[in-house]
């Protein structure tokens, strides 16, 4: 008895695949979109700008509960709750190419 995963068969692999693909790129797409705010960050954060002002009420939603989860004023007065989320973008990403390609 050997202590592999579990394997689907072709038919289930290929119905699961295009969902998964929507999903990772989903995932994909706000990674980035949580790299632009942090870039951002460093040069203004005038939200009167509307490009600046989406990518504040697109990606708080994840940001602010990671930030209230770590120190109060991050990690020596930097905030590293966009590092933290994209690592776990990227475990996401992970399990679900695992989970789609076995």
């Amino acid at each position: 008895m050997s202590a592999s995963a579990p394997s689907c068969s072709a038919d289930a692999r290929e119905t699961i695949r295009p969902p998964m693909q929507f999903v990772i790129l989903f995932l994909n797409l706000y990674m980035w979109l949580i790299i632009g705010r942090a870039l951002v960050s460093w040069v203004s954060q005038d939200l009167r700008n509307p490009i600046i002002r989406f990518l504040h009420v697109v990606t708080e939603p994840v940001l602010k509960p990671l930030r209230q989860i770590l120190s109060p004023g991050g990690v020596g007065g930097i905030d590293i709750s966009p590092i933290l989320a994209i690592v776990v973008i990227q475990v996401i990403k992970y399990f679900l190419i695992r989970l789609a390609w076995l």
